[in-house]
């Protein structure tokens, strides 16, 4: 046989190459590198866990706690493929510990260069040993404390292959802090502190649970958290719930851990969003920090190499303790009168309970004069004057034109428009998404057209945001300007605005400049570019349009019925919800049973 190997001859692959391949699976990117290093400490009873890198974690990873730390034998053992302390048998069926497979230093060693230095309470030295593309050195003695220090550089030098489909530092390291900020609240009793190219993110102390989570989801989800309990058998589901008033553009923000494990599983995020779906708009994300605890035989965490699925033994009882944990943590303090379903294909869309005129209302039958009807509770309605309700008896200036939304009648709640078209049909208008809609597809045509026209403010306003928000925005500055959005960073920490879009109006950049941060912050390549600007034109459609609770004039009802009318995709606001239901007569005469 010639020295070059016959193409489908069966080998055995050299014990490098094999180390490169499972490297590949478990140490995917920086972040997960981290994970399984600080999945470690935590296993080996670390009471402070530091986690430094440099370039994203590609240059540099240092983790260093102090747990039990290693003996000479350990330490030259830990660097062996499938070689664990965390498994007391054989069986893979009651695992109580973060980590079990023994791969994750050996796939480091194969594709980075490793060293480790560790100290029992008991030794009056530290030892040391380093891995290099694979290459273990002997274990010699060392200078170090008490617990382990874990150094990886040069990630991926080994596999270069892996190294160049790597994101740019800074999204790199992203992933790093949100992966240690999931661990970080899986285990409030340890202190932790993570540091990124010589900015600290966090330092934190052994905390309650509460204030973990307080600190770690930032000061607007902190003033709206809900807890959260609820049983069922053997399992156990704790944590908190954020209010639906606090959502976020991605799912970035949830935190699931499942015995002490953060978990991405396609099960739990499911049952989250069927939890919040009647009360967060859809395209939005819901925060929460939720732990499940189940006996270790009724879940398989052996899923794949980087644990970050799981399977469930009973999973409709999981899905069902997890949606319904979390709604009744959402229900709180709610009060006792139930939404109001107009129709069942429109179930998934409640109003809030139905008006209750007061002894004012027979007023509005004599002479339909503008008028305030009080409402057994929160606002009131109002009643358009006579000239105001009837212009052109549903018909435009061209003669037989009709208007398919109608005339508006009245405005509820200060929220919604009430309107009669032509053919008697009852039509209610969701100010708010429909205003979205329109603003919508302004911002959208213009920018189509060559750009979003920009109004220059009087004074520039200056917006507090975190360092890496604000960095994300600069970088997309000149994608930000199209749509008419001016902004330069202003120092570190903050994000100067010069120009809004003038379609918007004037609404606060601060909320707006959030919600694009978090949009541009997600990592999915499947999203190209064109989508991420028309999410973005939706975010800023969404803060530029007429608010829920502010009282429009006659004229300015009708002409939102009319614009709604003219524009395309009017039907549904640009998070995919109705901005109006049109009932007809047999619809109404269906719910008062008269048919």
């Amino acid at each position: 046989m010639s020295a070059t190997l016959a193409a489908g001859r069966i080998r055995l692959l050299p014990e490098g190459t094999v180390n490169r391949i499972a490297a590949g699976e478990v140490i995917e990117r920086p972040a997960a590198a981290c994970r399984e290093l600080v999945e470690n400490a935590l296993d080996a009873g670390a009471q402070r866990v530091a986690v430094v890198i440099g370039g994203g974690g590609i240059e540099r990873i240092e983790v260093a706690d102090d747990g039990f730390g290693m003996t000479a034998d350990e330490l030259a053992l830990a660097v062996l493929r499938h070689a664990t302390s965390k498994l007391a048998d054989d069986q893979l069926v009651r695992i109580s510990t973060l980590g079990f497979r023994g791969e994750a230093l050996p796939s480091i060693g194969a594709a980075a260069r490793l060293s480790i230095t560790s100290r029992t309470a008991a030794a009056d030295h530290a030892v040391t040993i380093s891995v290099e593309g694979g290459q273990i050195s002997s274990v010699a003695p060392a200078p170090g404390g008490h617990g382990t220090r874990v150094v990886v550089r040069d990630l991926f030098y080994a596999t270069p292959a892996r190294r160049k489909f790597l994101k740019t530092p800074r999204a790199e390291a992203d992933a790093v802090e949100v992966a240690i900020r999931r661990l970080a609240l899986a285990a409030p009793a340890v202190a932790f502190r993570f540091e990124s190219d010589g900015r600290v993110a966090f330092d934190l102390p052994s905390q309650s649970r509460a204030a973990r989570a307080a600190a770690l989801l930032g000061a607007e989800a902190a003033g709206a958290l809900l807890e959260v309990d609820a049983t069922r058998g053997a399992m156990h589901l704790t944590g908190f719930a954020v209010a639906p008033t606090v959502t976020r553009a991605t799912a970035a923000a949830q935190t699931l851990i499942v015995n002490g494990r953060p978990v991405a599983d396609p099960l739990l995020r499911t049952a989250v969003r069927v939890a919040y779906r009647d009360v967060i708009a859809m395209g939005r994300h819901a925060v929460v920090a939720v732990f499940l605890d189940l006996p270790p035989e009724d879940v398989d965490v052996n899923v794949h190499p980087a644990k970050a699925e799981v399977r469930f033994r009973e999973t409709d009882a999981v899905r069902g303790l997890v949606i319904g944990g979390l709604q009744r943590a959402l229900s709180a303090g709610a009060g006792p009168a139930a939404p109001f379903v107009m129709e069942p294909r429109h179930a998934q869309y409640q109003s809030r309970p139905p008006l209750r005129l007061g002894p004012g209302h027979a007023a509005a039958a004599a002479g339909f004069s503008e008028m305030r009807l009080p409402l057994a509770d929160g606002p009131s309605a109002r009643i358009l004057p006579a000239p105001d309700r009837f212009h052109g008896p549903f018909t435009a200036a061209a003669p037989g034109q009709e208007f398919p939304l109608g005339a508006p009648l009245a405005q509820v709640l200060d929220t919604y428009i009430i309107a009669v078209a032509a053919d008697g049909s009852l039509v209610l208008v969701d100010q708010h998404a429909a205003h979205e809609r329109l603003t919508h597809e302004a911002l959208r045509t213009q920018y189509l057209e060559g750009g979003v026209r920009a109004q220059p403010l009087l004074l520039p306003a200056v917006v507090d945001m975190p360092e890496a928000d604000c960095a994300r925005l600069a970088e997309r500055g000149p994608e930000l300007a199209c749509l008419g959005l001016e902004l330069e960073q202003f120092g570190p920490g903050a994000i100067l605005v010069r120009a809004m879009p003038a379609t918007l109006g004037a609404p606060e950049p601060g909320p707006l400049l959030r919600d694009l941060a978090e949009e541009f912050a997600d990592q999915d390549e499947a999203i190209t570019l064109g989508a991420r600007l028309d999410a973005a034109i939706a975010r800023m459609a969404c803060h530029g349009s007429i608010r829920a609770g502010r009282r429009l004039a006659g004229p300015e009802m009708d002409a939102l019925l009319r614009q709604m009318e003219a524009t395309p995709r009017a039907a549904t606001c640009s998070h995919g919800r109705p901005t109006f239901l049109k009932l007809s007569r047999a619809e109404i005469e269906r719910m008062f049973g008269r048919r």
